[in-house]
């Protein structure tokens, strides 16, 4: 997600550009040089090297494993395989990445959770700042929020003014707690004061869509790619986009800032992630080698397709995100009172 304010509890500038710097150097400094030149001639062509995934397949962070790891595959040579461990709101998955050896061999496949998690659980389950190193940013997934069409309404601002009529029957379905369409959802209660709209939550994306196609609620906050075809179809209203530009293939729909919610812009975006002192020349290989892949135009038309914008950004831009959203994501979790369950 991305908000361009000040919030208060942030990092300042410097703090953010400290931070970036000391990230984007990937590893600390070890009296073992030799030990890391022997290992990285010999990286990565010994045994595969794994993404971790901490969600189930068929998300957006597992199609973003899917593919980025063929691609680092042919630049890189080895085998890039994908790993999807599940479970403890992507908590599971972070760990094993964590506690790995940190020779190149294990990476993960990183989402807004990264910035989230260290705010929604007591006590954190890791440093965001120190755990893992960035390698580089994939691509991000806008937020959206969509309407069944059979409500009537046009705009957000329409569902926001219908909605105020009548609290207690207006429900807007989510997927799980603490996720970034989760927590669009509590802002925009806040914003709005709709307080006695209840948020739904549900336990995938998936249930969110089938909920509001259903009309048992009548919003639903979900990533563009599974509300998609549905828009397109004409069986739910796209109300907004939570990015910066509008989608290509829905020029109708606003985006937050042209619906009137300025600094409104949610993203799920996916990363790639290493071990604490991974060496700095492997997360630089792989860091230079996904970029290149991310900027072939055939690689930009199959993402776009599944509902992602491309980024491709260095290890050094996707810490200062990470330096950005941790403390932004706090404030929001800390006002809505957001607890994991």
């Amino acid at each position: 997600m991305a908000i361009r304010r000040s919030l208060g509890t942030g990092l300042g500038r410097r703090e953010v550009l400290k931070y970036a710097g000391t990230l984007a150097a990937g590893a600390v400094a070890s009296p073992f040089v030799s030990r890391i030149d022997r290992a990285f001639a010999a990286w990565p062509a010994d045994r595969p090297v794994k993404i971790v995934v901490a969600n189930s397949p068929g998300g957006p962070s597992d199609l973003a494993a899917r593919f980025i790891a063929p691609a680092l595959q042919e630049a890189l040579g080895g085998a890039f395989i994908v790993e999807n461990r599940p479970g403890g709101g992507g908590n599971i998955g972070i760990q094993a990445v964590i506690r790995a050896e940190p020779d190149g061999y294990t990476l993960h496949l990183s989402t807004s959770l990264w910035a989230i998690n260290p705010s929604l659980y007591d006590p954190p389950p890791y440093d965001p700042y120190k755990d893992l190193v960035p390698v580089v940013e994939i691509a991000s997934s806008p937020s959206a929020f969509v309407a069944p069409a059979a409500l009537g309404v046009k705009t957000m601002k329409e569902w926001v003014a219908l909605a105020k009529k009548d609290q207690d029957k207006f429900n807007i379905a989510t997927p799980p707690i603490g996720t970034t369409l989760h927590l669009g959802a509590e802002l925009l209660k806040q914003r709005e004061g709709l307080t006695k709209v209840a948020v739904a939550v549900h336990s995938g994306g998936g249930q969110a869509i089938q909920a509001v196609l259903s009309n048992t609620v009548q919003l639903c906050s979900t990533s563009l790619a599974p509300a998609h075809p549905h828009i397109k179809s004409g069986a739910l209203t796209g109300l907004m986009i939570l990015g910066e530009q509008r989608w290509p293939d829905l020029p109708e729909v606003p985006t937050a800032a042209e619906a009137g919610y300025e600094n409104f812009n949610f993203e799920t975006y996916t990363a790639l992630m290493a071990p604490a002192k991974t060496p700095p020349e492997i997360v630089k290989a792989i860091e230079q080698a996904a970029i290149k892949a991310l900027h072939k135009p055939d690689m930009r038309q199959k993402m776009q397709n599944a509902g992602f914008l491309v980024q491709a950004k260095t290890a050094e831009e996707h810490a200062a995100r990470i330096a950005r959203e941790v403390p932004m994501f706090r404030e929001i979790i800390k006002s809505a009172g957001v607890k994991a369950k």
